[in-house]
């Protein structure tokens, strides 16, 4: 079944509204405005192409100089990543 169209005037939920990126973490997502949700698939792109997570736990990020930035830490859990964005995102 096809999925309903979205009523006009109905508020885009907060993954949907763009943000901008703060400069630490536009130097990982880009300096355009994102949607929260694009914003995370950008950090996890550059985790992943960058070999940041742990081998012996990928639920663990080891940051690097650019996430230190945006992260505050050397290293955080996925769960905690999503706190450490919202501070970098208006």
């Amino acid at each position: 079944m096809a999925e309903a169209a979205k009523p006009a005037g109905k508020k885009m939920d907060a993954l949907q509204k763009p943000l901008t990126p703060s400069p630490e973490l536009a130097a990982i997502v880009g300096k355009d405005m994102l949607p929260r949700g694009q914003v995370v698939s950008k950090v996890w792109e550059y985790i992943k192409k960058h070999d940041l997570q742990k081998p012996t736990d990928k639920r663990q990020i080891v940051a690097d100089e650019k996430l230190k930035k945006v992260f505050g830490v050397d290293e955080c859990s996925m769960f905690e990543m999503n706190k450490h964005l919202a501070r970098h995102l208006k």
